[in-house]
Protein backbone atom coordinates (compact mmCIF):
# COMPACT_ATOMS: atom_id res chain seq x y z
CA UNK A 1 0.00 0.00 0.00
CA UNK A 2 1.43 3.37 -1.04
CA UNK A 3 -0.29 4.90 2.01
CA UNK A 4 2.31 3.10 4.12
CA UNK A 5 4.93 5.52 2.80
CA UNK A 6 3.17 8.72 3.93
CA UNK A 7 5.52 11.06 5.79
CA UNK A 8 5.53 10.21 9.52
CA UNK A 9 6.18 12.17 12.68
CA UNK A 10 8.19 10.94 15.65
CA UNK A 11 8.77 11.78 19.29
CA UNK A 12 9.93 15.35 19.84
CA UNK A 13 13.70 15.86 20.05
CA UNK A 14 15.22 16.79 23.39
CA UNK A 15 15.25 20.54 23.87
CA UNK A 16 12.58 21.15 21.22
CA UNK A 17 9.48 20.13 23.21
CA UNK A 18 6.29 22.23 23.12
CA UNK A 19 4.15 23.19 26.13
CA UNK A 20 1.09 21.16 25.16
CA UNK A 21 -1.02 22.59 28.02
CA UNK A 22 -0.54 26.21 26.91
CA UNK A 23 -0.88 25.20 23.27
CA UNK A 24 -4.17 23.37 23.86
CA UNK A 25 -5.57 26.39 25.70
CA UNK A 26 -4.60 28.63 22.79
CA UNK A 27 -6.15 26.31 20.21
CA UNK A 28 -9.36 25.91 22.21
CA UNK A 29 -9.89 29.66 22.16
CA UNK A 30 -10.19 29.28 18.40
CA UNK A 31 -11.70 25.79 18.26
CA UNK A 32 -13.81 25.32 21.44
CA UNK A 33 -14.80 21.77 20.54
CA UNK A 34 -11.25 20.51 20.17
CA UNK A 35 -10.89 17.15 21.90
CA UNK A 36 -8.38 16.27 24.59
CA UNK A 37 -5.67 15.19 24.92
CA UNK A 38 -3.51 17.13 22.49
CA UNK A 39 -0.76 14.85 21.21
CA UNK A 40 2.39 16.50 19.90
CA UNK A 41 5.04 14.84 17.74
CA UNK A 42 7.76 16.23 15.51
CA UNK A 43 8.67 15.77 11.88
CA UNK A 44 12.35 14.85 12.22
CA UNK A 45 13.63 15.95 8.81
CA UNK A 46 14.61 19.47 7.85
CA UNK A 47 17.32 21.72 9.21
CA UNK A 48 15.57 25.06 9.60
CA UNK A 49 12.20 25.89 11.16
CA UNK A 50 10.79 23.22 13.47
CA UNK A 51 7.69 21.39 12.31
CA UNK A 52 5.29 19.46 14.57
CA UNK A 53 2.24 17.25 14.12
CA UNK A 54 -0.68 18.03 16.45
CA UNK A 55 -3.39 15.41 16.99
CA UNK A 56 -6.67 16.05 18.77
CA UNK A 57 -9.15 13.25 18.31
CA UNK A 58 -9.49 12.66 14.56
CA UNK A 59 -8.10 16.08 13.69
CA UNK A 60 -4.50 16.67 12.62
CA UNK A 61 -2.68 19.97 12.24
CA UNK A 62 0.89 21.06 11.57
CA UNK A 63 2.66 23.71 13.64
CA UNK A 64 5.72 25.67 12.53
CA UNK A 65 8.01 27.69 14.78
CA UNK A 66 11.61 29.01 14.58
CA UNK A 67 14.47 26.76 15.69
CA UNK A 68 15.54 27.05 19.31
CA UNK A 69 18.28 29.64 19.68
CA UNK A 70 17.89 31.09 16.18
CA UNK A 71 18.69 34.78 15.92
CA UNK A 72 18.31 35.22 12.15
CA UNK A 73 14.87 36.78 12.29
CA UNK A 74 14.50 37.34 8.55
CA UNK A 75 15.03 33.63 7.91
CA UNK A 76 12.53 32.53 10.57
CA UNK A 77 9.80 35.16 10.31
CA UNK A 78 6.63 33.25 11.13
CA UNK A 79 4.36 36.23 10.47
CA UNK A 80 5.79 36.64 6.99
CA UNK A 81 5.53 32.94 6.16
CA UNK A 82 1.93 32.86 7.38
CA UNK A 83 1.10 35.94 5.30
CA UNK A 84 2.54 34.32 2.19
CA UNK A 85 0.48 31.16 2.68
CA UNK A 86 -2.68 33.14 3.46
CA UNK A 87 -2.39 35.27 0.32
CA UNK A 88 -1.28 32.47 -1.96
CA UNK A 89 -3.85 29.86 -0.98
CA UNK A 90 -6.75 31.43 -2.94
CA UNK A 91 -4.73 31.49 -6.20
CA UNK A 92 -2.33 28.53 -5.84
CA UNK A 93 -3.96 25.56 -4.18
CA UNK A 94 -0.90 23.35 -3.80
CA UNK A 95 -0.38 24.53 -0.23
CA UNK A 96 -1.44 23.52 3.27
CA UNK A 97 -4.33 25.79 4.25
CA UNK A 98 -3.10 28.22 6.95
CA UNK A 99 -5.30 28.45 10.06
CA UNK A 100 -3.83 30.58 12.86
CA UNK A 101 -0.82 32.77 13.54
CA UNK A 102 0.31 33.50 17.11
CA UNK A 103 2.78 36.28 17.89
CA UNK A 104 2.39 35.86 21.67
CA UNK A 105 5.73 34.35 22.70
CA UNK A 106 4.41 33.46 26.17
CA UNK A 107 2.62 30.46 24.62
CA UNK A 108 5.59 28.56 23.18
CA UNK A 109 8.51 30.92 23.62
CA UNK A 110 8.42 32.09 19.99
CA UNK A 111 5.87 33.09 17.33
CA UNK A 112 4.28 30.17 15.49
CA UNK A 113 1.52 29.32 13.09
CA UNK A 114 -0.81 26.37 12.57
CA UNK A 115 -1.98 24.92 9.26
CA UNK A 116 -3.87 21.94 7.97
CA UNK A 117 -1.91 18.76 7.36
CA UNK A 118 -1.52 17.55 3.78
CA UNK A 119 -0.98 13.79 3.88
CA UNK A 120 1.32 12.47 1.22
CA UNK A 121 4.75 11.11 0.38
CA UNK A 122 7.86 13.25 0.75
CA UNK A 123 10.97 11.98 -1.01
CA UNK A 124 14.08 12.41 1.10
CA UNK A 125 17.66 11.21 0.66
CA UNK A 126 16.72 7.79 2.05
CA UNK A 127 13.33 6.76 0.60
CA UNK A 128 11.06 4.34 2.44
CA UNK A 129 12.01 0.73 1.75
CA UNK A 130 9.72 -0.83 -0.83
CA UNK A 131 8.55 2.41 -2.47
CA UNK A 132 8.33 2.03 -6.24
CA UNK A 133 10.80 4.52 -7.74
CA UNK A 134 11.10 2.96 -11.17
CA UNK A 135 12.68 4.53 -14.25
CA UNK A 136 9.25 5.60 -15.48
CA UNK A 137 8.20 7.05 -12.11
CA UNK A 138 11.38 9.13 -11.78
CA UNK A 139 11.09 10.40 -15.34
CA UNK A 140 7.52 11.57 -14.85
CA UNK A 141 8.37 13.02 -11.46
CA UNK A 142 11.27 15.03 -12.93
CA UNK A 143 8.90 16.55 -15.46
CA UNK A 144 6.11 17.27 -12.99
CA UNK A 145 8.49 18.71 -10.42
CA UNK A 146 9.98 21.23 -12.87
CA UNK A 147 6.60 22.02 -14.42
CA UNK A 148 5.30 22.88 -10.96
CA UNK A 149 8.18 25.31 -10.45
CA UNK A 150 7.18 26.97 -13.71
CA UNK A 151 3.62 27.22 -12.37
CA UNK A 152 4.86 28.94 -9.21
CA UNK A 153 6.78 31.43 -11.32
CA UNK A 154 3.62 32.17 -13.31
CA UNK A 155 1.44 32.93 -10.28
CA UNK A 156 -0.12 36.41 -10.48
CA UNK A 157 1.50 37.63 -7.28
CA UNK A 158 -0.03 41.07 -7.57
CA UNK A 159 -3.52 39.60 -7.70
CA UNK A 160 -2.58 37.57 -4.61
CA UNK A 161 -1.76 40.77 -2.73
CA UNK A 162 1.97 40.06 -2.58
CA UNK A 163 3.17 42.79 -4.92
CA UNK A 164 4.91 44.72 -2.15
CA UNK A 165 6.66 41.71 -0.64
CA UNK A 166 9.93 41.93 -2.57
CA UNK A 167 12.22 44.25 -4.51
CA UNK A 168 12.77 42.76 -7.97
CA UNK A 169 15.11 45.54 -9.14
CA UNK A 170 18.73 44.68 -8.45
CA UNK A 171 17.72 41.27 -7.11
CA UNK A 172 20.59 39.23 -8.61
CA UNK A 173 23.49 41.25 -7.24
CA UNK A 174 21.69 41.93 -3.96
CA UNK A 175 21.30 38.18 -3.37
CA UNK A 176 24.95 37.45 -4.10
CA UNK A 177 26.04 40.20 -1.72
CA UNK A 178 23.52 39.20 0.93
CA UNK A 179 24.45 35.51 1.01
CA UNK A 180 28.13 36.44 1.04
CA UNK A 181 27.61 38.64 4.12
CA UNK A 182 25.66 35.88 5.85
CA UNK A 183 28.46 33.44 5.19
CA UNK A 184 31.11 35.62 6.81
CA UNK A 185 28.87 36.33 9.80
CA UNK A 186 28.41 32.60 10.42
CA UNK A 187 31.89 31.42 9.41
CA UNK A 188 33.46 28.89 11.76
CA UNK A 189 36.29 27.51 9.61
CA UNK A 190 38.32 28.70 6.64
CA UNK A 191 36.80 27.35 3.42
CA UNK A 192 38.68 29.11 0.59
CA UNK A 193 36.55 27.50 -2.14
CA UNK A 194 33.39 29.17 -0.81
CA UNK A 195 35.12 32.54 -0.51
CA UNK A 196 36.39 32.29 -4.11
CA UNK A 197 32.91 31.27 -5.25
CA UNK A 198 31.37 34.36 -3.67
CA UNK A 199 33.91 36.60 -5.42
CA UNK A 200 33.34 34.91 -8.79
CA UNK A 201 29.57 35.37 -8.52
CA UNK A 202 29.98 39.06 -7.71
CA UNK A 203 32.21 39.53 -10.76
CA UNK A 204 29.94 37.56 -13.15
CA UNK A 205 26.45 38.59 -12.03
CA UNK A 206 24.11 38.98 -15.04
CA UNK A 207 21.36 41.61 -15.31
CA UNK A 208 18.03 40.82 -13.64
CA UNK A 209 15.49 38.89 -15.69
CA UNK A 210 12.95 41.03 -17.48
CA UNK A 211 10.04 39.24 -15.83
CA UNK A 212 10.02 39.11 -12.05
CA UNK A 213 8.03 36.36 -10.34
CA UNK A 214 6.95 34.78 -7.10
CA UNK A 215 9.88 32.60 -6.07
CA UNK A 216 9.93 29.86 -3.46
CA UNK A 217 13.69 30.03 -2.83
CA UNK A 218 14.06 26.47 -1.45
CA UNK A 219 12.31 24.30 -4.02
CA UNK A 220 13.55 20.70 -3.80
CA UNK A 221 12.07 17.22 -3.50
CA UNK A 222 11.84 17.15 0.28
CA UNK A 223 9.76 20.33 0.27
CA UNK A 224 7.11 18.79 -1.96
CA UNK A 225 4.24 16.49 -0.89
CA UNK A 226 3.36 13.89 -3.54
CA UNK A 227 0.15 11.91 -3.98
CA UNK A 228 0.46 8.38 -2.54
CA UNK A 229 -1.29 6.85 -5.56
CA UNK A 230 0.67 8.87 -8.14
CA UNK A 231 4.15 10.15 -7.34
CA UNK A 232 4.06 12.42 -10.38
CA UNK A 233 1.26 14.49 -8.81
CA UNK A 234 2.21 17.39 -6.51
CA UNK A 235 -0.28 17.86 -3.65
CA UNK A 236 1.50 20.68 -1.82
CA UNK A 237 4.68 22.71 -1.66
CA UNK A 238 6.03 23.28 1.87
CA UNK A 239 8.48 25.63 3.60
CA UNK A 240 7.74 29.05 2.11
CA UNK A 241 9.87 30.86 4.70
CA UNK A 242 12.26 32.36 2.12
CA UNK A 243 9.68 33.10 -0.59
CA UNK A 244 9.70 36.57 -2.14
CA UNK A 245 9.27 38.46 -5.39
CA UNK A 246 12.41 38.46 -7.49
CA UNK A 247 14.30 36.87 -10.35
CA UNK A 248 12.89 33.39 -11.09
CA UNK A 249 16.20 32.23 -12.57
CA UNK A 250 17.83 32.68 -9.16
CA UNK A 251 15.07 30.46 -7.74
CA UNK A 252 15.74 27.96 -10.50
CA UNK A 253 19.45 28.09 -9.65
CA UNK A 254 18.70 27.06 -6.07
CA UNK A 255 16.76 24.04 -7.33
CA UNK A 256 19.59 23.21 -9.71
CA UNK A 257 22.07 23.40 -6.84
CA UNK A 258 20.17 20.67 -5.01
CA UNK A 259 20.01 18.47 -8.11
CA UNK A 260 22.63 15.71 -7.95
CA UNK A 261 23.77 13.84 -11.07
CA UNK A 262 24.71 10.17 -10.93
CA UNK A 263 28.27 10.92 -12.09
CA UNK A 264 28.93 13.80 -9.68
CA UNK A 265 31.99 13.50 -7.42
CA UNK A 266 31.58 10.87 -4.72
CA UNK A 267 32.07 13.36 -1.88
CA UNK A 268 29.11 15.36 -3.21
CA UNK A 269 26.82 12.39 -3.79
CA UNK A 270 27.09 11.21 -0.21
CA UNK A 271 25.09 14.27 0.87
CA UNK A 272 22.32 13.46 -1.65
CA UNK A 273 19.65 16.13 -1.25
CA UNK A 274 17.11 13.99 -3.01
CA UNK A 275 16.82 11.02 -5.27
CA UNK A 276 17.83 12.65 -8.53
CA UNK A 277 20.56 10.10 -9.20
CA UNK A 278 18.07 7.25 -9.68
CA UNK A 279 17.60 5.83 -13.19
CA UNK A 280 15.02 7.81 -15.14
CA UNK A 281 15.73 11.10 -13.40
CA UNK A 282 16.66 14.16 -15.39
CA UNK A 283 20.28 15.22 -15.40
CA UNK A 284 20.98 18.86 -14.57
CA UNK A 285 21.32 19.63 -18.28
CA UNK A 286 17.86 18.08 -18.83
CA UNK A 287 16.46 20.19 -16.00
CA UNK A 288 17.75 23.37 -17.68
CA UNK A 289 16.40 22.36 -21.09
CA UNK A 290 12.98 21.36 -19.74
CA UNK A 291 12.54 24.49 -17.60
CA UNK A 292 13.57 26.73 -20.51
CA UNK A 293 11.10 25.00 -22.83
CA UNK A 294 8.20 25.10 -20.37
CA UNK A 295 8.81 28.66 -19.14
CA UNK A 296 10.08 30.36 -22.28
CA UNK A 297 12.90 31.93 -20.25
CA UNK A 298 16.49 32.28 -21.40
CA UNK A 299 18.86 30.19 -19.26
CA UNK A 300 21.95 30.48 -21.44
CA UNK A 301 23.88 31.52 -18.31
CA UNK A 302 23.02 28.32 -16.43
CA UNK A 303 26.54 28.10 -14.97
CA UNK A 304 26.07 31.32 -12.99
CA UNK A 305 22.68 30.28 -11.59
CA UNK A 306 24.00 26.82 -10.67
CA UNK A 307 27.04 28.29 -8.93
CA UNK A 308 24.77 30.71 -7.08
CA UNK A 309 22.61 27.80 -5.93
CA UNK A 310 25.68 26.09 -4.49
CA UNK A 311 26.74 29.25 -2.64
CA UNK A 312 23.27 29.67 -1.17
CA UNK A 313 23.16 26.04 -0.01
CA UNK A 314 26.62 26.41 1.52
CA UNK A 315 25.55 29.49 3.47
CA UNK A 316 22.29 27.96 4.70
CA UNK A 317 24.22 24.93 5.92
CA UNK A 318 26.93 27.12 7.46
CA UNK A 319 24.35 29.09 9.44
CA UNK A 320 22.95 25.86 10.86
CA UNK A 321 26.44 24.55 11.60
CA UNK A 322 27.25 27.83 13.36
CA UNK A 323 24.29 27.33 15.72
CA UNK A 324 25.51 23.80 16.44
CA UNK A 325 29.05 24.97 17.18
CA UNK A 326 27.64 27.67 19.47
CA UNK A 327 25.75 25.00 21.43
CA UNK A 328 22.37 26.44 20.47
CA UNK A 329 21.11 23.06 19.23
CA UNK A 330 21.88 19.50 20.26
CA UNK A 331 20.73 17.92 17.00
CA UNK A 332 23.46 15.40 16.21
CA UNK A 333 22.71 15.61 12.47
CA UNK A 334 24.46 18.97 12.42
CA UNK A 335 27.85 17.75 13.64
CA UNK A 336 29.31 17.08 10.16
CA UNK A 337 27.72 19.96 8.27
CA UNK A 338 31.05 21.74 7.96
CA UNK A 339 32.07 19.06 5.44
CA UNK A 340 28.97 19.78 3.37
CA UNK A 341 29.88 23.49 3.23
CA UNK A 342 33.27 22.54 1.81
CA UNK A 343 31.67 20.12 -0.67
CA UNK A 344 29.48 22.94 -2.04
CA UNK A 345 32.52 25.12 -2.61
CA UNK A 346 34.52 22.31 -4.22
CA UNK A 347 31.74 21.37 -6.63
CA UNK A 348 31.24 25.00 -7.66
CA UNK A 349 34.99 25.28 -8.29
CA UNK A 350 34.83 22.26 -10.61
CA UNK A 351 31.86 23.68 -12.49
CA UNK A 352 33.50 27.08 -12.97
CA UNK A 353 36.84 25.57 -14.06
CA UNK A 354 35.12 23.26 -16.56
CA UNK A 355 32.66 25.94 -17.70
CA UNK A 356 29.66 23.63 -17.42
CA UNK A 357 27.08 22.33 -14.94
CA UNK A 358 27.37 18.60 -15.62
CA UNK A 359 30.02 15.91 -16.08
CA UNK A 360 31.81 17.23 -13.01
CA UNK A 361 33.05 13.88 -11.67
Amino acid sequence: MQEDFIDRSRATREGEELDSVRLLAYLRERMPDLEEPLKVEQFPAGFSNLTYLLRAGELEFVLRRPPVGAKIKTAHDMAREYKILSHLYPVYKKLPRPLFFCEDETILGAPFYVMERVKGIILRAQPPEGLNLSHEVMRRLSQTFIQNLVEIHEVDYKAAGLGEMGQPEGYVLRQVEGWTRRYYRARTDDVPAVERLASWLSEHAPPDSRRSALIHNDYKYDNVVLAPNDLSKVLAVLDWEMATIGDPLMDFGTTLGYWVDADDPEEWQRYGFGLTTLPGSFRRSDVVEYYAKQSGRDISNALFYYAYGLLKIAVIVQQIYFRYRQGLTKDSRFASLGLLVKACGDLARRAIEKGRIDRLG
